[in-house]
């Protein structure tokens, strides 16, 4: 059994390079359009395919309800799979981000694991709502199967370095993903895992 992970499509904030976190952005023309490749692309695994989960914000609801639609399956919304809260840096670039908070910007990127963005989450905050969450999918699984799990680049982001054991400043080095990308991981890794 393997869990996809899946990051949503493009948003206008994508393309401003604009922090999104918990801000809830819809997909644009082209977002539309990478998640209906992604639904011919995961089309041909949709026999083996037993459930569809997505964050609630609009940017992954979306994707992930053109992917069901074309399987015709369910998709269910489940709250702990949003994006990491940013607090008071989303709206802004990053580097607009280190030029209006660079005290607060500087403390977080030296411990960006367990240091809060103003009014934001850590990485390690997201880690503890978010591995429970897929693994609480996981075990009410009642099909042998394989699931998708629409989400947020930081979220993929904080899952694999945790389960890989990579220091966590190193995760967009190792794991940031495209938008509409597809990582594979086995369920088995991810259910043996505590935070």
């Amino acid at each position: 059994m393997k869990i996809l992970l899946v990051r949503h499509g493009e948003t206008d904030w994508n393309v401003q390079k604009k922090i999104q976190g918990s801000t809830d952005i819809p997909l644009n023309d082209t977002g539309r359009q990478q998640a209906e490749r992604l639904a011919e692309k995961l089309f041909e695994r949709k026999d083996s395919i037993t459930g569809i989960y997505t964050s609630k914000l609009k940017r992954a609801s979306q994707t992930a309800q053109i992917v069901a639609e074309s399987m015709q399956k369910e998709c269910m919304a489940v709250a702990g799979l949003e994006e990491i809260n940013f607090g008071l840096w989303e709206g802004l670039t990053w580097e607009q981000v280190e030029e209006k908070f660079s005290k607060e910007y500087e403390a977080w990127y030296e411990n960006r694991r367990y240091q809060q963005p103003p009014r934001g989450e850590s990485y390690q905050n997201l880690l503890e709502r978010v591995l429970p969450t897929v693994q609480k999918l996981l075990k009410e699984q009642k099909e042998e199967g394989d699931i998708v799990v629409v989400t947020h680049s930081a979220d993929i982001m904080t899952l694999m370095s945790f389960l890989y054991d990579t220091p966590f400043h190193e995760m967009v080095k190792r794991y940031k993903t495209a938008n509409t990308a597809v990582i594979e991981i086995e369920a088995e890794l991810v259910l043996k895992a505590k935070v």
